[in-house]
């Protein structure tokens, strides 16, 4: 009896891709005895509304697209009472989760290393009940992640993000926040935050791999605090340059829990996709939430 197998695809996402290895791609699923079904979304949405139609029915899922593909997909997953398997075939501009995960952006040999893999648990998190699997994040450039356009992505990538960005420079400011991450309160004047479970931020932030573990029921928590004199902003923007995250000036945390408080109006971005403001945030931790091919 065929494994039953449903595939979602975005044909917007990509840098100028083809749609060539997409086939090679299906045909190998096909010879590894997978009965297909082949869904193509078209609006924001449609990948979770379709994991929800077929979600029961199926054993593995993939998702072919960006992060925000991948975000909708699993978002649906984790409304299942039974998750199916998920594979991901990264096809987006910026595909931190896939480069976190070491996901080959090659389709063919994405789809390969795929059915040749037994399944790893990984984790996801839940702002105020939506699902994220990669970042949370607020502040600086935020808004730089959800807003650049589709077909500026497509074409520029990771540059995109930039050119997006520095429009938002002007309006650069920090946020009063009272953050609780697990039992340690956080109360002060942030430029930006990222609650995440990635080594890759935007395409922009890198955190080592040894740093993140992504089953261990624990986020990794950056807060930049704002400057007060030209030395703290010095020591941020060295810290940020080197990477070096543990550096005075920055907060970084291993947290399985994180709580927001604030009386300004403080969007988010998950996965890239937009959150609105809340007066509070409720971030948690759900261990080993979705099994990835990979």
């Amino acid at each position: 009896m065929d494994k039953r197998l449903l595939f979602i695809l975005n044909p917007t996402a990509g840098v100028n891709r083809t749609f060539a290895p997409l086939l090679e791609a299906l045909d190998l699923l096909s010879q590894a005895g997978y009965a297909l079904t082949v869904r193509t979304t078209t609006q924001v949405g449609d990948a979770t509304n379709f994991v929800l139609q077929y979600g029961q029915k199926v054993e593995t899922i993939v998702c072919c697209g960006g992060d925000g593909t991948l975000n909708e997909t699993i978002s649906g997953i984790m409304q299942l009472e039974h998750k199916p398997c998920l594979g991901y075939l990264p096809r987006g501009s910026t595909n931190d989760f896939a480069t976190s995960m070491g996901i080959s952006q090659n389709p063919v040999i994405a789809t390969e290393a795929m059915l040749a893999s037994m399944p790893r648990a990984v984790d996801v998190g839940l702002l105020n009940g939506r699902s994220f699997v990669y970042v949370a994040c607020f502040g600086a450039f935020t808004k730089s992640a959800y807003s650049a356009p589709q077909a500026m992505k497509n074409v520029l990538g990771h540059f995109a993000y930039v050119l997006e960005g520095i429009k938002d420079i002007s309006s650069l400011r920090p946020y009063k926040i009272k953050v609780t991450a697990d039992d340690e309160i956080l109360d002060g004047e942030y430029l930006f935050g990222a609650v995440c479970n990635s080594t890759s931020i935007g395409g922009l932030m890198r955190l080592d791999h040894l740093m993140v573990t992504l089953d261990d029921g624990r986020f990794e928590l950056l807060l930049i605090p704002s400057p007060q004199t030209a030395i703290d902003l010095q020591n941020i923007v060295r810290a940020l340059l080197t990477q070096n995250y543990n550096s005075q000036g920055l907060v970084f945390r291993h947290v399985s829990a994180v709580h927001v408080e604030t009386q300004e109006a403080l969007p988010w971005a998950l996965d890239g996709e937009y959150a609105p403001s809340a007066a509070t945030t409720h971030i948690v931790n759900h261990q080993q939430a979705v099994r990835i091919l990979k």
